[in-house]
């Protein structure tokens, strides 16, 4: 297979994925099965080798699901030479449905409706939960709800279920819309450093969409939350980092630390093995709540360690360690570091034995793992416990 056919090919597969038809990916895939030496060259460019794609935005959600139909077409084995017909005798190989998502209503009174922000650093679209009762200048806290590779807003608003809890405890949410044109993947590019720093690129724009809410629709300035998954994760340790005047928390979910990456080969070594050099802030403590699965193969779980380490800011702190099991049978580690008996700053849960999803998700969205602890109510409560200064 030439290197022009093999990133067509694989441009097509990525297109079908995406939209969901994972049935028409693998029939495509399957008619190269007969060339396993075309399987290991394209798996190479998934594995972020030199190769057709190598060179594009990080996709890694959609690397893993297109890797692993792979994996199945090599177990089958070339395709059998033509002969007579006869009944199918090979199992056909099992594909979990991928869930698409559908535009999220909202019950009345509540809305769920999208906006616009623009400034110096480009446009970005953003659906806003405004909970049913709310009234013109009630001050509610905002939470700031960061999409990780491939998913949208509406797909994880439904992943995540924080409009439901909006609902219940009255509170804002905002889902920002990586645009395609930033990033082919819809990945915030958490690993460009025009992407870390405040004032500049989609750090900006996240923020300037917070403060727009503030403005428009009312909210407590003292009360404003940002969390995301993998990406978003990775990208709402930058804002809590680069706008601690604006952010009273930051909840990581499988992400990585601010400032490990440079570029896209250094945005790989850190999500594989943890980034080289994790440096603490200058301004103190940030309240963080972090969830990570100890079988995460895709962003390392020793990130979510380092995160805790960037976040605490060597601030001395007593820490105490739980243990438990969620109702779904998921065994979890909880480790809370606190000012002496008081109120905690940093939670980091380790999700035992589980992968790189939303633990406590719904499974209308994707990338989720719903028999875990509700990460969703755990970073709602500890966000409601901090206010900034």
């Amino acid at each position: 297979m030439t290197h022009s056919s093999l990133a067509a090919k694989m441009a097509e597969v990525t297109r079908l994925t995406r939209a969901g038809r994972l049935a028409d990916a693998m029939a495509l895939l399957q008619g190269s099965r007969s060339n396993v030496a075309s399987l290991d060259a394209i798996a190479a460019t998934l594995t972020g080798r030199p190769g057709a794609l190598s060179s594009r935005a990080i996709d890694v959600q959609l690397r893993q699901e297109i890797s692993a139909l792979l994996g199945r077409f090599k177990k089958i084995g070339p395709a059998p030479a033509a002969r007579s017909p006869r009944p199918e005798t090979r199992v056909p190989v099992p594909v979990p449905p991928v869930p698409v998502p559908v535009p999220v209503r909202a019950p009345a009174p509540a809305l769920f409706e999208e906006r616009t922000f623009l400034n110096e650093a480009g446009t970005r679209t953003y659906k806003l939960y405004v909970p049913g009762g709310h009234h013109q200048g009630e001050l509610l806290p905002l939470v700031v709800m960061l999409h990780g590779c491939a998913q949208s807003a509406d797909d994880f608003a439904l992943g995540t279920r924080m409009n439901e809890l909006a609902e219940e405890q009255k509170f804002l949410v905002a889902y920002p819309n990586q645009s395609s044109a930033a990033n082919g993947s819809k990945c915030w590019n958490w690993f460009k450093p025009e992407d870390q720093a405040r004032g500049r690129g989609e750090p900006s724009l996240i923020a300037g969409i917070a403060r727009e809410i503030l403005r428009d629709v009312g909210g407590d300035p003292t009360r404003v939350y940002v969390a995301g998954l993998s990406a978003g994760g990775a990208l709402a340790t930058v804002l809590g980092s680069q706008y601690p005047d604006l952010f009273a928390g930051v909840g990581v979910h499988s992400g990585l630390p601010c400032g490990v990456a440079s570029d896209i080969s250094s945005a790989f070594v850190a999500m594989r093995q943890g980034g080289s050099r994790v440096s603490t802030h200058e301004h103190g403590p940030i309240p963080t709540i972090v969830f990570h699965g100890d079988r995460d193969t895709t962003v390392s779980p020793i990130n979510g360690d380092h995160i805790i380490l960037q976040s605490k800011a060597a601030t001395r702190l007593e820490i105490t360690t739980h243990q438990g099991v969620s109702g779904g049978g998921v065994a979890y580690t909880r480790t809370v570091q606190a000012v002496g008996a008081g109120q905690a700053l940093l939670e980091h849960w380790v999700l035992h034995g589980a992968g790189h999803a939303w633990s406590g998700g719904s499974p209308a969205g994707s990338f989720t793992a719903p028999h875990g602890p509700d990460a969703s109510r755990e970073m709602v409560r500890f966000f409601l416990a901090h206010r900034r200064r």
